[in-house]
């Protein structure tokens, strides 16, 4: 639900944005039953703390990721430490010395995702000279390019 930003009502009803979602697609997409789904909405309306989370979620956007190829982009996936401060900065850094745009940046939740990445989506393809340098940064342990 934190994934996508789905939204629950004071009456337990779900929502991404605008739009509502029922039960069992949400319970598709878990890999659960719709009961299941259901009785997770309802808790959460009923636990004033989990209620100010999921009553104010709101979706991020789409991923450009999958379409990288599609639109001229490639897209660096950055490894390295998700709880040390500097990292989208020294990255940053490197691509403005190279002059390439970041077109979107996503930073996985390391409290969500196990193998936290720095995903970028920039401009144009990626050399590797700039490569070498982004993993010659102290904070990075590996990056992977994909047109």
């Amino acid at each position: 639900m934190l994934e996508y930003g789905v939204r629950v009502t004071e009456d337990g009803d779900l929502f991404v944005g605008g739009m509502e979602v029922d039960y069992s697609a949400l319970a598709r997409d878990a890999g659960t039953d719709r009961r299941v789904a259901r009785q997770t909405a309802e808790r959460i309306t009923k636990d004033p703390f989990l209620f100010s989370i999921f009553s104010r979620l709101t979706p991020v956007g789409s991923s450009l990721l999958q379409v990288v190829s599609r639109i001229g982009c490639s897209a660096i996936i950055i490894e390295a430490d998700p709880r040390a401060a500097g990292v989208i900065s020294s990255v940053a850094g490197v691509l403005s010395l190279h002059g390439i745009v970041v077109r979107q940046a996503l930073a996985d939740d390391p409290d969500m995702v196990e193998e936290a990445n720095l995903t970028l989506i920039v401009e144009g393809p990626v050399d590797g000279g700039v490569i070498a340098e982004l993993e010659g940064l102290d904070s990075v342990r590996g990056v992977t390019v994909r047109k």
